[in-house]
């Protein structure tokens, strides 16, 4: 079948793409960016203009636009790209009749300045404050969970490893090396393979799979050691979900004192394995820790195991606005589907 030309080609497209549905046009409708950038102005103001030069462009344009590239896992040249020629993209920024585009240099020095600024718990916080806004408390109780995260490969040697190890730099690094090495990141063992890397340590609430708190570690930090700081007392049911990876007698009696509803699943050990009773139990808990594994399989395909940037102040707010760009999602797909709160 030969292709059919038409004048109206273009808006015969529009109506198509419009029947199916795009994603953007929810999250333009139900998230409030205007809000998201003034807390970030807030925090780190934008650069002075005394000393003359082109006037950056708007914080409410450059936050959208790096929600976009943590929702489709882009690297800045590739976001550079997508933004002249995806259509969808210039509408969602209102950039459809612009032909001034951020470059992917601009890009990057607005993440590193909100990144140095440590606006990533702003960030976060601020879309929580629209959850709330908008009805979506969090309910039905929480799970605990975390996912190691990579950074770009390192290739140290061996002594230069051991030397970043005991916290110090090789004498023969020139002063231009440490930033191009993550000194930050840890090694870590996890089903008896090595990971390098990062953290990510989130609290999910069961009702709507929304991350109400989270925190940014290096990897050799015990899932264990956050666990208290990630519970959310703003949840309405005191029920806690976590797998074999956080059981503890002392926590949970701790947590039980405090008013807690403790599902923690039970580990067995070489020697001893676990009774029936706690397989049962192991298997009741299983059901709706589950929903955490949804949460981060999302997290997956936005890109959400590796980071791009060295050290952990990268990582954190890499990571933060992420969980809060996926909460954003989250936000429109509730909406849209008709899952009211209640």
């Amino acid at each position: 079948m030969k292709p059919r030309i038409s004048l109206f080609a273009e808006q015969e497209r529009e109506d198509r793409r419009a029947k199916l549905g795009d994603p953007l046009v929810g999250l333009a409708e139900h998230v409030n960016f205007e809000a998201l950038a003034e807390r970030i102005d807030t925090v780190a103001p934008r650069p002075s203009r005394a000393k003359g030069g082109r006037p950056p462009y708007p914080t409410v344009l450059m936050i959208k636009i790096l929600v976009l590239q943590q929702l489709y896992n882009l690297a800045d040249d590739a976001l550079e790209y997508q933004l002249l020629d995806r259509r969808s993209f210039l509408r969602f920024l209102d950039l459809t009749e612009s032909s001034s585009i951020p470059d992917a240099k601009t890009i990057w020095l607005f993440c590193d300045r909100l990144a140095q600024a440590g606006v990533d718990d702003q960030v976060f916080e601020q879309v929580q404050q629209q959850l709330l806004s908008q009805g979506y408390l969090a309910r039905c109780g929480q799970i605990v969970d975390a996912s190691l995260v990579q950074p770009p490969t390192q290739r140290n040697k061996r002594e230069e490893a051991e030397t970043v190890k005991q916290g110090a730099m090789p004498l023969d690094w020139k002063p231009h090396k440490p930033i191009q090495k993550d000194v930050d990141a840890k090694w870590t063992k996890k089903h008896g393979k090595n990971h390098f890397g990062y953290k990510l340590h989130a609290s999910v609430d069961k009702r709507y799979k929304l991350i109400r708190k989270l925190a940014v570690t290096h990897a050799a930090v015990a899932d264990t050691a956050v666990f208290e700081q990630l519970l959310d007392p703003g949840n309405t049911s005191r029920d806690v979900y976590a797998d074999r990876g956080y059981p503890s007698i002392e926590r949970e009696i701790k947590l039980e004192q405090a008013g807690w509803r403790v599902h923690i699943q039970r580990r067995g050990h070489a020697i001893k394995g676990i009774s029936e009773a706690q397989k049962r139990r192991n298997r009741r808990i299983a059901t709706p820790r589950a929903r955490v594994e949804h949460v981060f399989g999302a997290l997956a395909q936005m890109g959400g195991k590796l980071v791009r940037c060295m050290g952990i102040v990268g990582a954190s707010f890499a990571l933060h606005l992420k969980a809060a760009s996926y909460n954003l999602k989250r936000l429109a797909l509730l909406k849209e589907r008709g899952l009211a709160p209640f």
